[in-house]
């Protein structure tokens, strides 16, 4: 009887009388050279969740935790793992690596996957697989890995068992793995950053003896080369439309253009004097709506129907800059462009004076009463420092904050790439984890709805051996999803239909759930009590609840 006859059913994997003798593992030495020509190339943090198939990736990055060489990231979970990981891209710029082992750990990155493909984040996964022969034959743990995600990565590879192959190919993978994060491998879309699959089969033995310290020398980061840049002048009427991640670039054109700039809360571009206040209205003017012949977007606009009616036009000049792996085109006329050069600033003030005059000032909210919602949006903006970061959560609150915070100069982060609920409080944990690595000092504030906190419940959980991150994550509690009382579906169910599908009413205590998983809980119902909280001190993650009216 052969070796192969004799595996065990349930784990038929390399029987142990065919190890390399001195205990050697190919699949470690192959972790090593992967791991470690990723801190080369730049990568700075690994995100792993536990399990035996990973086990050589998993160990090696531990081992190169110890020496300093990165930072490691433990989640039992492999969706809280995975926008873990997109939360750390988005404050550094720098691709965060995922290590999971095979089966269904591996299909929970997807949701971030996708939003990292959307949103043009970075993201390196490495995904322990079975070895050829022990696909598709019923191997226990063992499903269709490769490809898994192939229509949201920049790079898919399938690599080579590393007893088949030169130990060198794993060096050269992670030397691609991170330029095609960074878009600066040839992929077609050279300059948009974006998730990179490598799936790694492994025979045993999955793990030997590693160096011991293993170290790396942090190398820097690889970037595309400079974007060619489309000219504009003073062409038509035109206005700046800046959705998520726009970033300072959109004021910047707006201002050097002399265009308005309608800014999404989200955009990180509300600010400066070319803002134009209540653009949802002005939308809807014939008189300033109804006059633009050309607009400028920068990022993925996601929070008005006003705009997307606007970029759906077709007798409108739509230029369109492209943050994330898909183009924005809604009217199937759009120009795609990776960046914009002003040449010569608009002559006709007219125009710009009409968008930016002030407009109608919401009414303040008295410190003693209960709080409504533009009253816990307008509280958490006016705590949030500049060296502050503030995410908001895809909910309810985040139109209410694009339709009544004024803006400014505040670091902002949102998911608005698929706009699902997936992950935000993960998404701000890497965020506050990436503060921290940079030295900043400011607090990370997470601002969401009931449904998306209980959605995300299991990113409370939290290794007691990594720093405790400065991080308050704050729920308007109305029971329930109430944005859909807002939607189409509003006019057309009945309200038990509403109710029972739409807006799930849910009663949980947040109190003891809070208390379960070691976060410091506040029951907040006034504007004083709320402002009271936002700045206390920030030694750990609080949760901060709001009760608001449906």
């Amino acid at each position: 009887m052969t070796a192969e006859q004799v595996r065990d059913p349930l784990d038929p994997g390399t029987s142990s009388d065919d190890a390399p003798p001195d205990g050697a593992s190919p699949a470690s030495e192959a972790a090593v050279r992967l791991l470690t020509g990723l801190v080369e190339q730049g990568v700075r943090d690994l995100v792993l969740s536990p399990g035996s198939r990973s086990q050589s990736l998993a160990l090696a990055a531990v081992a190169l935790a110890r020496s300093g060489s990165v930072r490691v990231h433990v989640r039992v979970d492999e969706r809280v793992a995975g926008f873990t990981a997109l939360g750390l891209a988005r404050e550094s710029r720098a691709p965060a690596a995922l290590i999971c082992t095979s089966g269904t750990a591996a299909a929970g990155y997807l949701p971030a996957v996708m939003e990292a493909f959307h949103s043009g984040v970075p993201m390196i996964l490495l995904t322990a697989d079975r070895p050829p022969e022990l696909r598709g034959v019923g191997a226990n743990q063992a499903t269709i890995q490769p490809g898994m995600y192939r229509a949201w990565v920049r790079l898919g590879v399938d690599a080579p068992v590393p007893e088949d192959a030169d130990p060198t190919v794993f060096s050269a993978l992670a030397a691609d793995a991170a330029a095609a994060a960074m878009g600066a491998m040839g992929t077609g879309l050279e300059g948009v950053a974006g998730p990179v699959h490598l799936n790694l089969p492994a025979r045993e033995p999955l793990s030997g003896p590693l160096p011991e310290p293993l170290a790396a020398s942090a190398g820097p980061l690889p970037h595309p080369a400079p974007a060619e840049a489309l000219a504009l002048g003073q062409g038509p009427r035109t206005v700046v439309i800046a959705g998520a991640d726009a970033g300072p670039d959109a004021e910047r054109i707006a201002r050097e253009g002399g265009w308005p700039l309608i800014a999404e809360i989200v955009s990180g571009a509300r600010f400066g004097e070319h803002v134009v206040p209540e653009y949802r209205r002005r939308l809807r003017e014939p008189a300033l709506g109804g006059r633009i012949e050309r607009a400028i977007v920068l990022g993925h606009p996601t929070l008005s129907r006003e705009v997307a009616a606007l970029l759906r036009r077709t007798d409108l000049e739509v230029i369109a800059v492209r943050r994330g792996g898909e183009r924005l085109n809604l009217s199937g006329t759009a120009v795609d462009a990776r960046a914009i050069a002003v040449t010569e600033a608009a002559e006709d003030r007219d125009w710009l004076e009409e968008w930016t005059r002030p407009g109608t000032a919401p009414a303040p909210q008295h410190s003693g009463t209960a709080l409504d919602r533009a009253g816990l949006v307008s509280a958490v903006w006016a705590a949030t420092a500049a060296g502050d970061r503030l995410l908001f959560g895809s909910s309810r609150l985040v139109r209410v904050a694009d339709q009544v915070l004024p803006g400014g100069p505040v670091p902002v982060h949102a998911n608005r790439g698929l706009a699902g609920i997936d992950g935000t409080i993960a998404t701000g944990i890497g965020i506050a984890a990436a503060a921290r690595a940079a030295g900043a000092t400011g607090v990370v504030r997470v601002l969401l709805g009931d449904l998306s906190f209980l959605h995300d419940v299991g990113s409370l959980l939290l290794p007691a051996d990594e720093p405790a991150p400065r991080l308050q994550v704050v729920v308007g509690n109305d029971g329930g999803g109430t944005i859909f009382d807002g939607l189409e579906v509003a006019a057309t169910a009945g309200s038990e239909a509403l109710d029972r599908a739409f807006y799930t009413p849910q009663s949980v205590a947040f109190a003891p759930l809070a208390v379960a998983y070691g976060w410091a809980h506040r029951r907040v119902h006034t504007r004083a009590e709320l402002e009271d909280a936002l700045a206390a001190e920030v030694a750990g993650p609080q949760l901060i609840e709001v009760p608001l009216e449906r």
